[in-house]
Order: structure tokens, then sequence, then C-alpha cells
């Protein structure tokens, strides 16, 4: 279904997701029962720099050069998009199958979330968003509901919301970065 031509939200029937408040991360408010996640950091100022920066994360190159594997035959973030996240170095590899829930691709907002799939080691909803505010700065918003899908991700309990945090932020400096050297090119 799509929304003012801009706009793509995959219809809340989406078989294969883990968990069942699909699209929350858009209209919120974030469901009970799941750790919340929502981290915003400054990437810069300007119209180049909210671009550059909307492409980084709709193209999945946020992710790549934070140092997350993904696989995906989409070449942009689009509803109904499939992908696999994996994280971590040799045998302590995580893998973590996703689908695009929504996309957003307007003037001063840009961005997506995907939901979780079987074999996730969570489950929940995680979006990426990036937007210029009126006074031209541009901030980058990772906004997320989970809760352990796995026997490891429940022993670990009070470590995964710091890891997911830390993702966060890492991924935040990674689209400031990526941003710049775009726009200084």
């Amino acid at each position: 279904m799509k929304d003012d031509g801009m706009n793509s939200v995959r219809p809340t029937t989406c078989r294969g997701l883990s968990y069942p408040e699909v699209g929350a991360t858009r209209l919120g408010p974030l469901p009970d029962g799941y750790h919340h996640l929502h981290h915003t950091t400054r990437i810069g100022c300007g119209r180049a720099v909210f671009d550059a920066a909307g492409e980084a994360v709709t193209t999945w190159r946020m992710h790549r050069t934070s140092g997350a594997r993904v696989r995906s035959a989409a070449v942009r973030a689009e509803p109904g998009a499939r992908l696999q996240v994996s994280v971590g170095v040799g045998p302590l590899r995580f893998a973590a199958p996703c689908e695009v829930i929504w996309t957003a691709y307007e003037r001063n907002r840009t961005g997506f979330a995907y939901g979780t799939l079987a074999g996730h080691p969570e489950r929940g909803e995680e979006s990426f968003v990036v937007d210029i505010r009126d006074d031209g700065s541009v901030w980058f918003t990772v906004m997320a509901f989970s809760r352990p899908a796995r026997w490891y991700t429940r022993l670990a309990g009070p470590l995964v919301p710091v890891l997911q945090k830390w993702y966060a932020r890492r991924l935040g400096h990674t689209v400031r970065r990526l941003a710049a050297d775009r726009y200084w090119r």
C-alpha cells in the first residue's frame, strides 16, 4: 500500500514475521512487553548532508560500513525486501533475518524499518530515519522494540540492551562520517 506516493507500508499481514505489532516504529507508541531503544545523533547541516545520509541508510551502506554484513537481493529499502544482517567475528557471528516493513522517502525524512523473521536472535522491529529540521540540522534516529527470541539472547539478559545501544551509537557515527565524506567530495 502507498501513502502520499512517497511512503510505503507493508500490509500488517506480513507472513513470517516473528512479532504481531508490525509497523509500531512508524506509528507509535512502542508496544509494552519489549525493551525500547531510542537513540538520536546529529549528523550535520544542510540538504546535501541529508541526501547523503538518507542514501547511506536506505542502501544498506550504513550497516556495511559499520562492520555488519548485509545480504539482500534489494539494492535499497522497499517494503517486503528481505535481508540478513550479521555481526560478529568467525564462529561468533550472529545472523539476523529481517524484512523491510515500511519506508519513508520524503522531502524532509528518509528511512525505513525492518522486522524480525524466524531465526532472528530477537523479536521486534527497528527503524532507521534521517530527518532535516527547520533550522537545517540533520538528525539520525534509531528506534526499536525487541525481546529475546533465542536461548542465547535470553541468557545474555541485560547485556543485550547495552549492546543494542552501543550499535545504535555506532550507526549514528557511521552515518555522520558517510554523509560528511560524500558532502566534501
